[in-house]
Order: structure tokens, then sequence, then C-alpha cells
């Protein structure tokens, strides 16, 4: 049997590919670390689990409206000052993702990616025929109207922000945003603004959603966001995509020969989330604020490692150049998909190498664990580093 050319073409995660093989090695009785997959480690709160059960128990168990429950809309929609058709619930923020690129996209369409750039970026504009145009970033790992203008074409048909930023936790400031978007305005492009991340800030940064900061820019841009990250819901698959009627319009019958309606109940529960008490979102931001001091603080202790400090998200993105040409016995450590093999076989530490994230000398580490598990981590990074000759 021949697999389609576009199936041959898809380069599996490296986020989960990591996970996996960690998860492999756990079951054979090793005590792996694991830095890998963004998955809060925090239990999805109580009453959003006991609305998802109630609405089971009632019987809404059948099929919604394809793009979500008028009520989940409705509360989506509020929260940006939008309308309700603008707003297509579905299996996840991935998925609603997939659903803007494939909507957007005519083969040879070209969408400008910051790098570093998350893993699926890439593989969904190319499912949907288009091109990715890779954008180097500054020393702050942003991008800029500047450095966009050496990049666009009369082909781009858009630009993905990703902010805060995984895999390095970067914030575009306000008036970084504006910059931005006076650039896509001047180039007639959309914007995929990717905001999954948007409630999980440090320092008192507080990022705002490009439509309600920019309202300008509301008939070019599509918001991506959802419950997974914010609520620890990951295994809910809830997001959503807000975007301009039209664009909803053509998502929502994209969405009618694929999935159909997310799973019904699930939708109750993200509706709860969001209508529902917000003390524990804050909890989980303040404790991930402290791992965030934690890894850097023990990241400062390992020669070799340089990162820019994260801002929000939950990810530490360090670059391993200082390293490259050192050995572990005998191996050369010539990238970050060397040194992170190495880690998991050697020291039993999973984090993912940050050629999946188009910055090949650098790794990601998650820091979505307990706070023992960070110093164990590090711990086994910095015994593993001190074993390195030159």
């Amino acid at each position: 049997m021949q697999l389609s050319r576009r199936a041959l073409e898809i380069q599996p995660s490296s986020t989960l590919a990591i996970t996996s093989r960690a998860k492999e090695l756990k079951s054979q009785g090793v005590d792996v670390v694991s830095f890998g997959a963004g998955e809060p480690d925090f239990p999805t709160p109580e009453h959003i689990v006991e609305a998802a059960c109630k609405a089971a128990a009632k019987g809404e168990t059948r099929y919604t409206p394809v793009s979500g429950i008028p009520k989940l809309r409705e509360a989506v929609a509020a929260s940006l000052a939008v309308e309700p058709n603008q707003v297509v619930v579905s299996c996840g923020a991935k998925h609603s993702l997939y659903n803007t690129f494939q909507v957007l996209l005519d083969p040879g369409d070209e969408v400008l990616i910051p790098i570093p750039y998350w893993v699926s970026y890439p593989e969904q504009v190319a499912l949907a025929g288009g091109k990715s145009v890779f954008v180097e970033p500054g020393e702050d790992l942003l991008v800029t109207p500047e450095s966009l203008e050496k990049a666009v074409t009369p082909k781009t048909k858009g630009l993905v922000l990703n902010s805060p930023s995984n895999p390095t936790g970067a914030v575009y400031s306000a008036e970084q945003l504006a910059a931005i978007g006076e650039f896509a305005e001047k180039h007639d492009l959309f914007i995929i603004s990717d905001e999954i991340y948007q409630s999980l800030t440090y320092d008192g940064l507080k990022a705002q959603s490009l439509i309600t900061l920019l309202p300008q820019l509301r008939d070019r841009t599509i918001v991506i966001d959802g419950v997974s990250k914010k609520y620890a819901m990951t295994g809910w698959r809830i997001g959503w995509a807000v975007a301009p009627s039209e664009v909803a319009k053509a998502m929502g019958s994209l969405q009618s020969h694929s999935t159909s309606n997310p799973t019904s109940f699930a939708q109750w529960g993200a509706l709860a989330a969001l209508e529902g008490s917000q003390d524990a979102v804050e909890e989980m931001r303040r404790e991930f604020e402290a791992r965030r001091d934690l890894i850097c603080s023990l990241a400062d202790q390992i020669p070799g490692l340089s990162y820019y400090r994260p801002q929000g998200a939950f990810y530490l993105f360090v670059d391993i150049s200082a390293l490259l040409g050192k050995r572990y016995q005998g191996t050369t450590i010539d990238s970050g998909d060397t040194f992170a093999s190495l880690l998991l076989e050697q020291a039993a530490v999973a984090l993912v190498p940050g050629s999946g994230f188009g910055m090949p000398n650098c790794l990601r580490l998650s820091y979505a664990t307990s706070r023992e598990q960070i110093q164990k981590g590090l711990s086994r990074i910095k015994e593993f580093v001190n074993k390195l000759e030159v």
C-alpha cells in the first residue's frame, strides 16, 4: 500500500515523541524526570469536573451545533467583545489552528512564522498546501517589523504570533504588537494570534488579546485560545477560534465534514471554566512563576547554558552552543538532538530538542512539573554536563 505524499512528508511532533520515549523508559522501571510535554500537572478544578458530569447525567451527550453550544460561544464572544457567530469551538486549540490554515491558504500561499516556533505550525501550513517562511528573531527572541519586512513577498497571506511564546516564554509588549499590526495592515495580511498561554504571565506583566488591544485589527485577526493550559484541561480537547464572520463560517463548514462538534459535555465543562471562579487559575499561575524562578536559578549554576528569562507560559528555552564539540563517553555533542538523546538514555532526563522549534542548538524544558522534580532534573543535567570532555 502506498501512502500519500502528504502523509509521508508529515514530521511527527518532537514534543510528543520525547514524551513517548520517557514513558517507555518509566514503564521499564527507570526513574525518568520529564521536562517534555507542556501539560499542567494540576487537576482540573472541581467545579469544572462537576459541571461536565452534571451535563452528561442530564443527557447532554448528543450532537451539538458544529461550532459549539450557544452558551459557550456567547461566553467566549463576551470576553473579547465580538459576536457569537465569530466563535468556532473545536477539539482543542491545535484543531482551531488546523481549521484556520485550511480555510485561509491556497497552494503556494506563504505564512510568516517567527523562529523559534511551536512545532505544529509549519506542519499544519504544509498540510494546507502553504509554505512556511521563517523569520529570524532578535536577541529577545521576538520579531520586529524590520525582520518581517525582509521576509514578506507578494505571496504572503498571513503571519503567526504566539505570545506568550512556546517555547521561549517571551511576551510581546503592546508597543511591539502595535508595530507588527501596522506591518500587517500595510501588506494586507491575516494575523493568526495564538493566545493559549495568555493567562500565564509573570513579573506583573498582563498579556492582552490582540483584538482587544488593537480593535482596528479585528477584520484581519484570528485569535486561537482554549481551556487546556489555563484550567489544566489538556485532555478535554476544547479550544476555539475567534475570527471575522466569513472566516468563522468557513471554519464551521470545514469542521462539519471532519470532527463535527466537540465533545458535548466537555463543552459544558468549558463553560463552567469561563463563568466560574478563577481562583485556581491564579493559584496555578503563582506556582508556575515560583517554578520559573527555581528552574532559572538552577540553570544559572550549569556551565555552558544560556537562556532568555521567560515572562510567561511554562518553558525554559536554553541555548547549548557553548557545549557543542564536547564529548560524552566518546560521543560528540553536535546538536541539541544529540544532547537530549544522551541525557535521556544516560541521565534519565527527558527534554525536547530545539530542532523541532527551528533552533537546533537549543533545548526546551517544561517546568509544568513539581519543584522536587525540577530540582532532581536540573541536578542530573548539571552532573551530566560536568562529565563532558573537550
